[in-house]
């Protein structure tokens, strides 16, 4: 071949150049938003096709594992379907999973800020505890990320950060005291408050006390005990002892396994004092003994036996999914329905970005057929309308539903224990009322 003459060796050498140049200043595009944090990668609408990070952060690992592992099933369950139907905004999900191994304090922050900083997720499906939420609440916060989170909790809080998709305080817990009162609920007075010790369990009862003490009654006792606690004999010869109408559970974890067997082992059976647990269903339901529980209550908003056409679906494709030995129970409805919340109100801002999708939450109108009935995320406080149910414990560890409610809108600060507290997004956000000290965590 010919060598170029000096002209065209000149205009192939400039040619090269520039495209060099165009393809390098293509690879070091900034991808960081304007304001704070991230801007995922594969976020916004301008390209169809690829993929768009979702974080999940749930404990495998720990004392939390009992519970929180079924919820990452819950996720990638709708996770999976969304995909096989064409995606979001044309993007097919990829799911990056961490294991914060029940250690609340540090490695769920830590694994938080590794999603958003380092994986750039768009969005993070987690956490269970109280405890591990407010860990985390500030990494969202500062690095403008959003979590969904799928369990019921003690309120007191409201960010633009976080959707709650499960209960506030006034769909789970003041329901189920004010039906223990009511003559269908067994016209109950005398409460034994028993927790693990944090953050949920002494605000919930910081709750009930106030509500107590609005109809002149008093707990007879409130006692806590450590994550992970396993021995039990003391605190049930204390139940004896002070002879309740109802021990009120916000026990959490493995915890109640030796809890359950304690309370059988000593006598004491669902005739006799009930239990009314609003931290365990079906799924803990599995590490129980069912003689042991039979006839004892649970307080939830979703349980695997609501006899709707669409939770029916739900059971069926996560037994399919998982195994035919597999159950649901509330977290894993809420973390289920979470995923396809998120999904709405993307589609509806065209948009992944944070702010965009806040806007299209904060709309009014994103609403979703749930395994539980219609669910609606509330514009003022990102929490979302639940009905509420009673439940009890049958033989084979599924629940009789014995008390429902219509749809309850959300309110993370009840004026019983938080007067003069409020939230609205669309208003400026939170009002702050009376200072309230929660006990020792």
């Amino acid at each position: 071949m010919k060598p170029l003459p000096r002209f065209g060796r000149i205009a192939l050498f400039g040619f090269l150049v520039v495209s060099l140049t165009i393809a390098l200043n293509g690879c070091n595009r900034d991808t960081t938003a304007k304001g704070k944090g991230p801007t995922p990668k594969g976020g916004g609408t301008e390209e169809k096709g690829g993929t768009v990070k979702v974080g999940i952060l749930h404990s495998q690992t720990g004392t939390m594992e009992i519970s929180e592992k079924s919820l990452i099933d819950a996720e990638m369950l709708a996770i999976d379907e969304i995909n096989k139907a064409g995606g979001v905004l044309g993007k097919k999900i990829e799911a990056v999973i961490e294991d914060p191994q029940s250690k609340f304090t540090d490695v769920f922050p830590e694994k938080a800020r590794k999603l958003l900083l380092k994986d750039n997720v768009v969005v993070v499906f987690g956490c269970w505890t109280s405890s591990s939420r407010q860990n985390v609440l500030p990494v969202f916060e500062e690095n403008n990320g959003l979590l969904f989170y799928p369990v019921q909790y003690e309120g007191n809080e409201s960010s633009p950060n976080i959707v709650y998709t499960g209960a506030a305080p006034n769909q789970q817990i003041i329901p189920a005291v004010e039906w223990l009162l009511s003559e269908k609920g067994g016209s109950k007075k005398r409460f034994y408050l028993l927790g693990s010790d944090y953050v949920f369990p002494r605000t919930a009862n910081l709750i009930i006390v106030k509500y107590l003490e609005s109809k002149n009654l008093k707990q007879v006792a409130e006692r806590y005990t450590p994550l992970g606690h396993l021995e039990y004999a003391e605190i049930v010869q204390d139940i004896k002892a002070k002879n309740p109408d109802v021990i009120f559970s916000t026990i959490n974890g493995d915890s109640n396994t030796n809890f359950y067997n304690e309370l059988a082992a000593q006598g004491i059976t669902a005739d006799k004092i009930p239990v009314v647990a609003v931290s365990v269903g079906e799924d803990e339901m599995r590490s129980l003994d069912p003689s042991k529980v039979k006839g004892h209550l649970a307080a939830w908003n979703y349980f695997q036996s609501v006899p709707t056409a669409k939770n029916k679906e739900f059971v069926k494709k996560f037994q399919e999914k998982y195994g035919k030995d597999r159950v649901t129970d509330d977290p894993i409805a809420a973390a289920y329905c979470q995923v396809y919340l998120w999904k709405l109100a993307v589609e509806q801002a065209k948009s992944f970005e944070v702010a965009a999708v806040q806007k299209a939450l904060r709309s009014g109108t994103i609403e979703f057929d749930a395994p539980e009935g219609k669910v609606k995320v509330d514009p003022r406080n990102q929490h979302v309308y639940k009905a509420f149910r009673m439940g009890r414990t049958l033989a084979d560890r599924q629940f009789e539903i014995v008390f429902e409610t219509e749809p309850i809108r959300p309110d993370p600060y009840p004026q019983i224990a938080f007067p003069g507290w409020d939230c609205d997004w669309t208003k400026g956000g939170i009002k702050k009322g009376v200072h309230v000290k929660i006990g020792a965590k």
